[in-house]
């Protein structure tokens, strides 16, 4: 009797086990954990840096790039962005910034190499010729400074024409340093005032003179000699002379006639005697 009660219970409890698992299986799977924020997305990778040189600004502000901005950033340029202003090349530049894909470098000069100029050079200057200065300092092409050493000389400038040879401009690289030569100015770059892989300014301590503006003119040929003008005779004289020359026929012939009528005379007198001494001889 003690075993079959013993049975059934055991057979009992199996039953339990048995309902209560077909239970946990016939509920649903509970759903993850949510997190308590909001889910963040990946980060995405930051766009490149523009490149910055050593001593070189980084980019003044989003948008166009504005040279005269950078200059005044950084100061020492105020002759510079002044003769910018007053012509139409910092609208070049900005166009060529915004319209091509070339780029654009500046080679700036310093309010030191301005005031370096001998007195007077700039206000000797028409401005379609202050016009001309300041574009033989801009290229229209980025030139890095690793660039420098393959170069073909003579640069092209934005001065003239697409001519190389109108406004020449040579540079050279040794080492770290850039040479740049117009013919008249002979000076080096001193320092990385901005790049950022589109436009580069680099400060120049000397002004770039272009030989086309400020080279040695040959000497002016000496004018033609004037034809040489007749003499005008004095009419006066001429006319005095006349009269002299007529006053001496006349006196010729008055000394002429003078001659024949004495002649004529002595004639009359010899016939006369002989006709007195044949009358007296009869």
């Amino acid at each position: 009797m003690m075993m079959k009660q013993a049975l059934i219970s055991f057979l009992s409890l199996i039953l339990l086990f048995l309902l209560q698992c077909s239970k946990t299986l016939a509920q649903p799977a509970a759903a993850p954990a949510q997190p308590a924020g909001p889910i963040s997305s990946p980060a995405l990778p930051s766009p490149p840096t523009p490149l910055v040189l050593p001593g070189a600004a980084g980019p003044a502000s989003s948008g166009p790039t504005n040279v005269t901005k950078i200059l005044e950033k950084v100061g020492h340029f105020s002759f510079f962005i002044r003769l910018l202003k007053a012509t139409t090349v910092r609208d070049q530049i900005e166009r060529q910034l915004n319209d091509t894909n070339s780029g654009v470098t500046v080679f700036a000069p310093t309010d030191n190499a301005f005031s370096g100029l001998s007195s007077g050079t700039l206000n000797t200057l028409s401005d379609p010729q202050k016009e001309l200065l300041i574009q033989f300092h801009v290229l229209s092409s980025y030139i890095p400074p690793t660039r420098f050493q393959t170069l073909r000389n003579p640069l092209r400038t934005n001065a003239g024409t697409n001519s190389r040879y109108e406004y020449p401009l040579n540079v050279t690289s040794s080492g770290n340093s850039v040479n740049i030569s117009t013919g008249i100015t002979n000076t080096s770059v001193s320092s990385i005032v901005y790049s950022d892989g589109q436009l580069a300014v680099y400060q120049v301590d000397k002004v770039l003179l272009p030989w086309s503006i400020f080279g040695a003119k040959p000497p002016a040929m000496a004018p033609a000699p004037a034809p040489l003008k007749p003499i005008k005779q004095n009419s006066t004289a001429v006319a005095d002379g006349d009269d002299s020359s007529d006053d001496d026929d006349h006196n010729k012939l008055n000394a002429s006639a003078a001659v024949s009528l004495m002649g004529m005379q002595h004639v009359v007198f010899l016939f006369g005697a002989s006709m007195v001494l044949a009358i007296f001889s009869l």
